[in-house]
């Protein structure tokens, strides 16, 4: 049994949706008459153009009408995702308006933030070189080392975690550090690291 038009004024827009996608059409004007209003109103402010408005508006109605069977409700409100639809469409005129086009093949190649390929390789052979020599620290110097100058956690609070004091944390940096420096100082040119 379909409710009368007037009953359906007062559902929801999901439920209307809804109601179309089962094969009501009474919920489909109801929700055109309460949508097209507004649908309109939104893509004329954007595109300050009302014949160019009814298009868009026309569009998004059918976008929503092809995508009833699909909808998710409690994903995003109709409104939303409509107004988004309307946006895009829009944004999209505006860019055909203006030539807003360009071939892929004509825009440059943005350039890479990041380091070149030999900077990358310098890095990693770096990073392997402090791993092995960390690797050659007594455990709790390489415990002390890695949570005060990889992790950067304070004194105290690595003085907690490894159950000790904090004169206990210093001696063994300072004893670690100096190992591992004894450690690289003989790789110091082929790791990059060169005085000018």
């Amino acid at each position: 049994m379909t409710m009368p038009l007037d009953d359906r004024s007062d559902l929801p827009d999901e439920d209307l949706l809804a109601a179309f996608a089962a094969g009501e059409a009474a919920a489909a004007r109801v929700l055109t008459l309460r949508l097209v209003p507004r649908v309109l109103a939104h893509a004329a402010r954007l595109l300050g153009n009302r014949a160019e408005a009814e298009e868009v508006a026309q569009e998004a109605m059918l976008r929503l009408w092809r995508q009833a069977p699909h909808w998710r409700a409690g994903e995003a409100r109709v409104t939303t995702w409509l107004y988004r639809v309307v946006a895009n469409l829009c944004i999209d005129r505006r860019r055909r308006a203006r030539g807003g086009t360009v071939a892929l093949d004509a825009v440059a190649e943005p350039p890479d933030p990041g380091p070149d390929a030999p900077a990358r390789m310098q890095d990693a052979a770096r990073a392997e070189a402090l791993q092995a020599a960390l690797a050659d620290l007594p455990e709790r110097q390489r415990q002390a080392v890695v949570l005060r100058h990889i992790e950067g956690l304070a004194n105290p609070e690595i003085a907690a975690i490894m159950e000790t004091t904090t004169e206990a944390v210093e001696s063994l940096t300072t004893r670690g550090r100096r190992a591992l420096t004894a450690a690289l100082v003989m790789r110091k040119e082929d790791l990059g690291y060169v005085d000018d």
